[in-house]
């Protein structure tokens, strides 16, 4: 079921290999943080959030606070420390978010409420947001930790925010962009400036790595939003067509939702408010979005979020570190192929 996407003029064989290697003995240094901070005398604690940790995701946003930190000379552990405790703020919010959505997959797996329940993985992810901010606090940096816990904020104010547009069909272009922004991108952008806050990195410097993360975020989402209408779940990390079976009022939706005919608002009505979503709905939903274009425009506007990251880092000297970080908005473009 679905469509294959593809970028025109996407570029050939996009990956993280260099940010991957660039942060390698770093990452094993998180690796190791994340298997000691996940520990607990209370036996489910350890067990879930291994679950979660084994999963398979890229870790990407721990990479790039590591390399952002790299960029401008630091030598120290503090970083590791932050990365880790970005990455736990990242699974405790997949864990939190599983159990709003009702979510059955994470990247090919049973998720954690499925297996120890809603109640169970709520309180790990509390477990594992009290962790984080234990670490923060160990860095001893005031600044990094404003930077981080901002974003903790942020991040909740977005679930909220999506709860409140949730079936919403008139939710408006902005409306859904200052969700995502608080939701994805706020992590994204807090885990790139917090690197060169430790390594005292100027103000304009730490300035270019927020918006690189803020963008880079919006682009990141942007993209999930049209996998989830004609990707793999391999790529997209939980079942295609779970936001249309859940009602959510993602960009692709409100597109098309937009530009359709009375009849088509009709069904997106039926589909999103009524609940009428099973798979022939998804099928005929995915055939008015590439009559409207809104997938495709999507796509086009993840591709407009990731240029102006990329502009973010332009005025900063040339780095293996800022190649690599380029690399994952050309990675994050490529996963719609």
């Amino acid at each position: 079921m679905g469509v294959v996407l593809n970028l025109d003029g996407k570029r050939a064989q996009a990956s993280v290999a260099r940010l991957v290697e660039l942060t390698a003995p770093e990452m094993a240094r998180v690796n190791e943080l994340i298997l000691s901070k996940a520990g607990s005398d209370v036996e489910l604690i350890p067990e879930l959030a291994k679950h979660l940790i084994d999963s398979g995701g890229k870790r990407l946003r721990p990479m790039v606070t590591l390399a952002a930190a790299q960029m401008f000379g630091y030598s120290g552990e503090a970083h590791v420390k932050l990365a880790t405790s970005v990455e736990f703020m990242h699974t405790a919010t997949l864990l939190h978010d599983d159990v709003v959505d009702e979510s059955d997959l994470r990247r090919g797996r049973k998720t954690a409420r499925m297996i120890w329940g809603n109640q169970a993985s709520v309180l790990v992810g509390d477990f594992l947001l009290g962790q984080a901010f234990r670490m923060m606090v160990d860095v001893g940096s005031l600044e990094a930790l404003d930077i981080l816990s901002g974003a903790a904020c942020i991040i909740a104010e977005g679930e909220v925010m999506q709860l409140g547009v949730a079936k919403n069909l008139d939710t408006t272009e902005d409306d859904y962009l200052a969700v995502i922004k608080a939701k994805t991108a706020a992590l994204f952008s807090a885990a790139a400036e917090v690197g060169p806050v430790v390594a005292d990195a100027s103000r304009s410097d730490r300035a270019a790595l927020r918006s690189y993360g803020t963008n880079l975020g919006l682009a990141f989402q942007l993209v999930d939003d049209a996998l989830d209408y004609g990707g793999k779940s391999s790529d997209l990390g939980k079942n295609v067509g779970d936001d249309f079976r859940e009602g959510k009022v993602t960009l692709p939706v409100i597109l098309s939702y937009r530009r359709g005919s009375a009849d088509e608002r009709a069904f997106w009505k039926s589909a999103i408010e009524e609940n009428e979503c099973d798979d022939a709905a998804l099928e005929k939903a995915i055939g008015i979005m590439n009559k409207n274009g809104a997938i495709g425009d999507t796509i086009g506007r993840a591709r407009h979020f990731g240029e102006i990251a990329r502009d973010a880092l332009a005025p900063l000297k040339p780095s293996p570190q800022k190649d690599a970080l380029l690399d994952v908005i050309d990675f994050c473009i490529s996963r719609v192929t």
